[in-house]
């Protein structure tokens, strides 16, 4: 819980810094975790179905 708090502080702060703009930067701090935990969603989904070649053990 504390790790998404400060998460969604430094979204914030770099979006304030960038825009100027305390409305901005909380439309940004809110909508970034959302489109952050789909992209993670499907990038584990994609390597979920990669298959990588299993090297056989040393003998």
């Amino acid at each position: 819980m504390t790790y998404s708090l400060m998460h969604l502080i430094v979204a914030m702060t770099v979006a304030f810094v960038l825009t100027g703009s305390w409305h901005a930067a909380l439309a940004i701090g809110l909508i970034e975790p959302l489109v952050q935990t789909a992209a993670y969603t499907l990038h584990e989904r994609a390597w979920a179905r990669v298959r990588l070649p299993v090297k056989a053990a040393a003998s």
